[in-house]
């Protein structure tokens, strides 16, 4: 089992940037594909980038491809998204989630992942 717990999150203007991280516990960390998730008020929970085990492949939305990042230090037991440009549109609660999936495919289906952190609010102001 895995404990994640997100931090970062915060108030930016529109056009800059966070820097959104994700300490999990537990020794098989690096075992795990992970993920970020957000949802804004009203709507339902969207996938936003996957990583895999080893940190060599990863995914992304459409609408946060180019300007997001996802990262991980298996050393450190950490994920990382790097956001940039940052829209108002962006502006939801940021979760990150594991799970136990080895297919090299991404996994962008929420029900996919096996556990969650609390998430972390980003408000981009215009």
């Amino acid at each position: 089992q895995v404990q994640l717990l997100e931090s970062g999150g915060g108030l930016v203007q529109a056009g800059g940037s966070l820097r959104l991280s994700c300490a999990a516990s537990g020794r098989t960390f690096s075992s795990y594909r992970m993920g970020w998730f957000r949802q804004a008020p009203g709507k339902e929970r969207e996938f936003v980038a996957t990583i895999n085990w080893s940190g060599l492949s990863t995914y992304y939305a459409d609408s946060v491809k180019g300007r997001f990042t996802i990262s991980r230090d298996n050393a450190k037991n950490m994920v990382y998204l790097q956001m940039k440009s940052l829209k108002p549109e962006d502006t939801a609660v940021y979760s990150c989630a594991a799970s136990h999936s080895l297919s090299p495919d991404p996994t962008v289906v929420a029900g996919s992942y096996d556990y969650w952190g609390q998430g972390t609010q980003v408000t981009v102001s215009s």
